[in-house]
């Protein structure tokens, strides 16, 4: 796994200049285009591990699939849907084109916490999700959307609970950040930091977006590609 490492201290020049090629990487691999690769519904259809991947959880109707389409630049590569509980496999996004670099995977999962759905359903979603955190070799981090709304709510910590037991990174992203005034934006963040310190699989930094408005977009580009060891080589910044 690939995080930003610490900026220098002694010249902001060099600090300014690091910032900058990680927004360009972000932004040259989600320039490529992203399309469907395919759904499973039972770990047992999933390929052979390939390249690197990232997985999107939250609860349902928290956004998840307007921040993939956000991020891909794609406006309907992910279903949206006012109905929750509406994606139930695995779903893969991907793009054929990484110039050299290993290939990134966007895997959407299942949101959880919708309590009208079959107790039968709700077990198959839960099956599958632990069968994949469990059994990806390749499953990097884990970013668990929480609705800047409401914070961390108790099927939110179950499901840190369950990624701490798996021992799979997890980085929480706050999503519908437009819609709650910036001094409440602050204190949320810093809670949800305090929440997750002492939590042994949790990736220390919290990142406010919103698909709306674009906020903290290029950030979880530039992170992603960081994940992916996908950098910003400069003929591709030429082309």
């Amino acid at each position: 796994m690939t995080d930003t490492p610490p900026l220098s201290d002694t010249d902001p020049a060099d600090a300014e200049a690091e910032a900058l090629a990680r927004l360009e990487a972000g932004r040259l691999l989600f320039a490529r285009p992203w399309d469907f690769v395919t759904s499973v519904a039972r770990y047992q259809q999933l390929s052979a591990p390939e390249g690197v991947e990232v997985a999107f959880a939250g609860r349902s109707n928290v956004g998840k699939s307007s921040l993939i389409n956000a991020i891909t630049g794609r406006k309907g590569l992910a279903r949206t849907s006012n109905t929750p509980g509406r994606t139930q496999l695995l779903n893969f996004f991907s793009t054929p084109d990484f110039g050299g670099a290993e290939p990134v995977t966007i895997v959407d999962m299942p949101g959880y916490g919708y309590a009208e759905a079959p107790k039968k359903t709700v077990d198959a979603w839960t099956n599958l999700i632990f069968d994949y955190l469990r059994g990806r070799p390749n499953l990097r981090r884990v970013f668990v959307l929480v609705d800047s709304r409401h914070g961390l709510k108790g099927n939110d910590l179950a499901a840190l609970k369950a990624l701490d037991t798996a021992a799979v990174t997890y980085q929480i992203v706050l999503t519908k950040a437009d819609k709650v005034k910036p001094p409440a934006l602050e204190k949320l963040v810093k809670q949800t930091l305090s929440e997750i310190s002492r939590r042994p699989a949790a990736f220390p930094v919290v990142i406010p977006t919103s698909s709306e408005k674009g906020v903290g977009i290029d950030e979880l580009r530039a992170v992603i590609a960081e994940i992916g060891g996908f950098t910003a080589p400069v003929e591709a910044a030429e082309s």
